[in-house]
């Protein structure tokens, strides 16, 4: 059985205004619960299985959302910022009311795939350091990326802090004064993926996140274009297979 909730938290909690404006919805004859017009708000009913409607129109029930962005460079991964535009500034009203918050980070000079949701759980899933969860990178490095720097990436490299990373791997696109690689590690340390390259002496220019566990970016998505995750990739991070 679903856990009973109370309307004007249900509705609140969806976007419909303060508590008591939804109260002065209901007092108004305008919310309706399975067909019954419904005088007192505070009511305690099963959201799954109940259908709401004000002024006819059904509401939309639903405890997580979960978006794919593509986050463009300037944007900093925060909820909010005196300073700087972050990922919230850059999703409508009618999701930043359920307080949705970024899985893990980007720099702020970094693109690439941004999960949004307000699924403590799966955050834990993402992030926990136990996880090993991998994380694709496309990079464009200043100076010639060898088969030695994937030798020394697939054994670990130690960076500023004396830490010695996990084992990643190292995929060569192009060995140019301007190299373009693909990178995948299993941690997620700060700038780790900018501190790796200048382990073994090199500058990262330009960084893209293309992937978290098997979600990939949806590369139709522009820069700072973003879309609910469907029902297919949802179950992906349900079933813990990130």
């Amino acid at each position: 059985m679903q856990k009973k909730e109370r309307l004007d938290k249900i509705l609140s909690n969806l976007g419909y205004g303060s508590r008591k404006d939804v109260k002065a919805l209901a007092k108004s004859g305008r919310i309706e619960v399975n067909e019954k017009v419904i005088i007192d708000s505070s009511i305690k009913i099963e959201p799954y299985e109940s259908i709401i409607s004000i002024d006819g129109k059904t509401v939309e029930y639903r405890e997580f959302i979960y978006l794919m962005m593509n986050k463009p460079q300037g944007v900093i991964s925060s909820t909010d910022d005196f300073r700087d535009k972050t990922v919230i500034d850059l999703i409508s009203d009618k999701y930043k009311v359920f307080n949705p918050f970024p899985v893990g980070r980007l720099d702020k000079d970094t693109e690439g795939l941004m999960i949004l949701s307000n699924d403590g759980q799966l955050s834990h899933r993402v992030l926990s350091p136990k996880k090993h969860v991998e994380k694709i990178y496309y990079a464009e490095v200043d100076g010639i990326v060898t088969e030695k720097d994937k030798l020394l990436f697939k054994e670990g490299v130690t960076i500023d802090d004396g830490y010695k990373t996990l084992p990643a791997e190292l995929e060569i696109i192009d060995s140019n004064n301007i190299s373009k690689v693909k990178l995948t590690i299993k941690e997620g340390k700060f700038h780790q993926v900018k501190r790796m390259f200048l382990a073994v002496g090199k500058k990262v220019i330009y960084l893209k996140r293309l992937a978290i566990g098997g979600l990939k970016l949806d590369e139709s998505l522009g820069l700072g274009e973003y879309r609910e995750l469907t029902r297919e990739e949802i179950l992906l991070l349900e079933q813990k297979r990130l």
